[in-house]
C-alpha cells in the first residue's frame, strides 16, 4: 500500500514538475499567432476600403462630368466643367493619379436637344503596401471604372 502511495506521490509531483516548465508560454504563443493572424487581416481591410473608395469616387466622378456636361453653353465649355467636376471628385478620395475621364456623345453637336451624353470614369487603384520588385511581376492595381449617362433637355435655351 505504500508503495503504490509513494508512486502516486510521486507521479503527482512529476505532472506538477512538468506544467512549472510550461507555464509563461500561452502568452507568446498568443501573441505570436495573433499577430501571424492580425496582420493579414488588417491589410484585407486596407485593400477593400480603397477599392470601395475608387468605387465611390468614380461613380460620383461619372455622374457628375455626365450633368455639368449637359448645363454647358458650347462643347468646348461643357468638356472644361465636366473635366473639373471630375477631378474634384477624384481628389475627395485621394486619387489624383491613375483617374481619367473620357465624354462621348450620341451625334454632332454634343448639346444638342435630347442629345445623350456618356461618361466615363476610370481610375486605377495600386494595391497598398506592395514593393516594386513584387509589382514588376504580379498585377498589384485594379481597374475601377463607371460610366453614366446624361441626356440633354429638350427645350434648352442656348
Amino acid at each position: 500500500m505504500t508503495t503504490l502511495l509513494t508512486r502516486c506521490l510521486a507521479s503527482t509531483r512529476a505532472a506538477v514538475r512538468g506544467r512549472r516548465r510550461d507555464e509563461g508560454r500561452a502568452i507568446v504563443e498568443f501573441i505570436f499567432l495573433g499577430v501571424l493572424l492580425l496582420l493579414p487581416l488588417v491589410y484585407l481591410v486596407l485593400t477593400v476600403a480603397r477599392l470601395q473608395a475608387a468605387s465611390f469616387s468614380a461613380s460620383l466622378a461619372g455622374r457628375e462630368a455626365g450633368r455639368a456636361f449637359v448645363t454647358g453653353a458650347s462643347d468646348g465649355e461643357a468638356l472644361g466643367r465636366a473635366s473639373s467636376a471630375a477631378s474634384l471628385a477624384f481628389e475627395d478620395f485621394a486619387f489624383t493619379e491613375g483617374a481619367t475621364l473620357g465624354v462621348s456623345c450620341d451625334g454632332s453637336p454634343c448639346l444638342r436637344p435630347e442629345g445623350v451624353v456618356t461618361s466615363t470614369a476610370t481610375i486605377v487603384v495600386q494595391l497598398p503596401l506592395i514593393p516594386d520588385f513584387v509589382a514588376d511581376h504580379v498585377p498589384a492595381s485594379v481597374t475601377i471604372s463607371s460610366t453614366h449617362v446624361s441626356s440633354v433637355d429638350r427645350f434648352v435655351a442656348r
